[in-house]
């Protein structure tokens, strides 16, 4: 009997936005039309695998554990990285769609924004593709380089700016709705999966007047509710 298709889904989780990612994943719950695996990559589970000190221009606790996804999965087949704080807003199939047996990764490829950027009280200087790290597509058969002992020494950009690729070829693209950055982007109601890499409505104050807050504040009602019925 064929195997029913499903959709292996890795999701960066940080200590210290724990909501963020569990309205994260409810939107995928809400809005998926096939089934869904879900892991989260929080660093203290995988610390057998992976125990390297974290870095002081390290943004989150999944900046270096997000490339585990094809040795998790042992090479073999397909899987979506996202990042914690992010709401999902189109049917993720229409996302795993894109899969493609000649490309090792796709990701949406953002425009080099020059400048500084802050998360949580770090800063860092961009680099070239910054940000494209954040919603990839593996196709994990071509991504052999990415081992634990590989990034247990790796550079951090060279990582981000997937020098781990045979060649440049391999890296395909998607859509630009499938990785909306919110405040880097002007707005766009057609957004799929919004980005909030500059801090969202799960930090309060500010952020919570941000694009699509008021969606993020709905699914966060959900994830809450109790039905005592």
């Amino acid at each position: 009997m064929k195997q029913a298709e499903h959709i292996r889904i890795f999701i960066g989780y940080d200590e210290r936005e724990p909501l963020a990612y569990h309205v994260c994943v409810q939107s995928l719950l809400e809005t998926s039309s096939l089934p869904l695996s879900i892991t989260p990559l929080r660093l203290n589970n995988l610390k057998k695998m992976f125990d390297r000190p974290r870095e002081l221009n390290q943004l989150t606790d999944f900046s270096y554990t997000r490339f585990l996804v094809p040795y998790l999965c042992q090479f073999d087949g397909f899987a979506i990285f996202m990042d914690g704080d992010m709401l999902i807003r189109e049917d993720i199939a229409n996302l795993w769609r894109f899969k493609d047996n000649n490309l090792a990764v796709r990701v949406v490829k953002h425009p080099d924004f020059q400048g500084m950027h802050t998360f949580l009280g770090t800063t860092v200087q961009s680099f070239p593709k910054f940000n494209w790290s954040s919603v990839m597509l593996f196709n994990n058969a071509k991504c052999l380089a990415l081992t634990p002992d590989y990034l247990k020494t790796v550079d951090y950009r060279e990582l981000h700016q997937f020098h781990w690729l045979a060649s440049e070829q391999e890296l395909g693209d998607l859509p630009a709705e499938w990785n909306h950055l919110v405040q880097y982007y002007p707005p766009n109601p057609r957004a799929a999966l919004v980005h909030w890499t500059l801090g969202g409505p799960y930090l309060g104050g500010e952020y919570e007047t941000t694009e699509f807050a008021h969606e993020w504040f709905r699914m966060k009602a959900k994830v809450l509710k109790a039905d005592k019925n």
